[in-house]
């Protein structure tokens, strides 16, 4: 079990699960979609998520030719401790179609969070939301900043940093461009959140 964290039956929240990190939200499309904590029983989900990207979209979150998950990945992806680890997934009905997770480096106050979006829901602001709720977790975890490794060619995922409203430092690292921006609650990034919960309204939570 990774992380001490505690398996519970399919459908059954496990120990420590964060319940108000749910919510529903408002694609660019219209598309209403549903963020949660991940749980170990969404395994199959998640398995399902990563072979239906495409590899240039796996290539981009994993560096390289990554078709399969293994089971060691699936357990360490789905089972969190939802304090120093925690991963939320965006869904359409019981689609899974987005990821984000932030891992705090040990015996520090910054995390490194990654995400990742099914081809077909790209450039609908899923990712965005998902970094938003990051953010907002891990504020409460006494995470203070958080960094980054991506390509360079992934300009979405770079796009996305540098618009959230956070002051980033980027640089290249081992062949990567390595951001990082603290996650304070400034004036840029609270006038820019409020135009993206605006836009996220769903007018009606029971459509989750």
């Amino acid at each position: 079990m990774a992380d001490g964290a505690t398996a519970a039956p399919e459908g059954v929240e496990p120990a420590g699960y964060p319940v108000d990190l749910e919510r529903a939200a408002r694609t660019r499309a219209g598309t209403v979609v549903r963020v949660r904590p991940i749980r170990p029983d969404d395994a199959a989900a998640l398995i399902a998520f990563h072979s239906a990207l495409s590899a240039h979209t796996v290539y981009l979150r994993f560096f390289g030719f990554h078709p399969v998950l293994t089971a060691t990945e699936v357990e360490r992806f789905t089972q969190v401790d939802y304090a120093d680890r925690l991963a939320l997934v965006a869904l359409v009905g019981t689609r899974m179609v987005g990821v984000g997770r932030y891992d705090r480096i040990p015996r520090t106050s910054e995390a490194e969070v990654a995400f990742i979006v099914d081809d077909d829901y790209q450039h609908q602001g899923i990712g965005t939301l998902l970094a938003d709720e990051l953010v907002r977790a891990a504020r409460r975890q006494g995470v203070r900043s958080f960094l980054a490794d991506t390509l360079a060619e992934n300009t979405g995922m770079l796009e996305l940093f540098h618009s959230m409203g956070f002051p980033v430092r980027s640089a290249f690292v081992d062949g990567v461009v390595r951001v990082r921006f603290p996650i304070d609650d400034v004036p840029s990034y609270a006038e820019a959140l409020a135009r993206r919960e605006a836009a996220r309204s769903t007018g009606d939570p029971d459509r989750c």
